[in-house]
């Protein structure tokens, strides 16, 4: 008998204890939701109160009355796909000289001047001339065959080509063009795609790295709320946008991300 009481009472005990902690965890779970939807009615009794009664006796709402976006700049990165090097391609011309050694061959005269030529004939002539005749006609014909030798003797002399054949070196000189070509990367062709997975392209004067800077752009990071709570307005700043009311709870209002941006009262 004193066996079957006693694991009874334990029995009792057990089922006791399973059920306050459900009870407790119903309370906290309740509290929970409560407090992450504000506007939704089926959590909410009449009055305000918890629907599970439990440390917190009642909930009150302040009414958002503005919301203002805060924003910064920042960077706008894309991620780089390809890019292709621009080159621009110039010609130099240049000129220079080019000299070269040419070996040039002429002969040289035989003799100085038209002399020997003539004397020889004169001489040459004189002695036929002094063959023919005799007294005084001799003499005429020796000055005549001196004469007529002399004159044959200077034709000779015009009219020789010269001496022997010699070679000498002359250096011949000229102005040629040289003409190059040279190629100069002036940017880059750059294929980039977008956070959002769109893609675009743009030249730059670098090469790229794995990312590029699109500018700047206005991002939001907070939210300045403004609230009417028994009469008065105030603002603190949330990180994300609320609904169209905020908890209160014992006179406070609950902003689990609220960062204060200096409360204002309006009256």
């Amino acid at each position: 008998m004193n066996k079957n009481l006693i694991a009874v009472a334990l029995a009792s005990l057990l089922v006791g204890g399973v059920a306050v902690a459900a009870y407790q965890s119903f309370q906290g779970d309740a509290q929970d939701n409560a407090l992450a939807n504000p506007n939704d009615p089926a959590l909410v009794g009449a009055g305000g109160d918890f629907v599970a009664d439990g440390s917190i006796e009642s909930i009150e709402y302040a009414d958002v009355v503005n919301v203002k976006p805060v924003t910064e700049k920042r960077e706008l990165l894309a991620t780089v796909v390809d890019s292709e090097a621009v080159r621009t391609t110039s010609t130099t011309s240049t000129p220079r000289e080019v000299c070269e050694d040419v070996v040039v061959q002429e002969r040289l005269p035989e003799r100085d001047g038209n002399v020997g030529g003539t004397v020889a004939g004169a001489v040459i002539g004189g002695l036929i001339g002094n063959q023919i005749g005799g007294g005084d006609g001799k003499k005429v014909a020796t000055a005549a065959g001196a004469v007529a030798g002399g004159y044959v003797g200077n034709r000779v002399d015009r009219n020789h080509v010269g001496g022997r054949v010699v070679e000498r070196v002359e250096t011949n000189c000229r102005t040629v063009t040289d003409t190059s070509q040279s190629s100069t990367v002036v940017g880059y062709d750059v294929t980039y795609r977008n956070a959002d997975g769109t893609t675009g392209t743009m030249r730059t004067t670098s090469k790229p790295a794995e990312r590029i800077s699109l500018g700047t752009q206005d991002q939001v990071i907070g939210y300045d709320v403004t609230y009417r709570y028994d009469g008065q307005e105030q603002t603190v700043r949330l990180d994300e946008e609320p609904g169209e009311r905020l908890p209160v709870i014992d006179g406070e209002v609950v902003l689990q991300t609220a960062a204060a941006s200096g409360d204002t009262t309006k009256g």
